[in-house]
């Protein structure tokens, strides 16, 4: 089953209603695995999954820095995710990858990274691709430590609840 390319989709849909109905709104796309780099949007279409690991801490990293340098008042990172993290950048820049289970040491080093996406102001709202009892142990984790929601979706109704909680947050914020 392919969940990456409705990944895309949603992320480009998501592009185009900012780029329509809320152009003082900004989209950045994180493409998290064995690292995580910053796609520019024209090049998404293009962008083929792998390398297999999931480096979630660095995500959230990047994300968190790209959203720092910006003064919005809605701050959030929007995580579509299909793996529980497996792999974590170390300070030597070395890649530390364990693919079996839940490895403490990442989880712990991923929800510190999560906290400090919170004490920045910034929300997670995680929408999950799989129903691995590890990842939801995760994402649900995730959600409690940033406040954020935890959606368990399909590739096919992934879209819907993407959308959904975008125009949620902006008729929550017009009044």
């Amino acid at each position: 089953e392919d969940r990456f390319t409705p990944a895309k989709r949603v992320a480009l849909a998501l592009a185009q209603l900012i780029k329509t109905q809320y152009p003082g709104d900004a989209l950045k796309v994180v493409l998290f695995h064995d690292s995580a780099e910053e796609i520019p949007l024209a090049e998404l279409g293009r962008v083929r999954v792998g390398p297999y690991y999931t480096n979630t801490r660095e995500g959230l990293r990047l994300s968190r820095r790209i959203l720092d340098r910006q003064r919005k008042d809605m701050r959030q990172i929007i995580m579509i995710t299909d793996g529980k993290p497996s792999a974590l950048t170390q300070p030597d820049g070395r890649i530390y990858k364990n693919a079996f289970g839940l490895d403490p040491f990442i989880v712990a080093e991923t929800c510190a990274e999560v906290a400090a996406c919170r004490k920045s102001g910034i929300m997670i709202n995680t929408f999950m691709l799989a129903r691995d009892y590890d990842l939801v142990s995760f994402v649900r984790r995730v959600a409690d430590i940033c406040k954020g929601k935890a959606y368990f979706t399909t590739p096919y109704t992934l879209g819907q609840y993407v959308l959904m909680d975008y125009m949620d947050k902006k008729t929550k914020t017009i009044h």
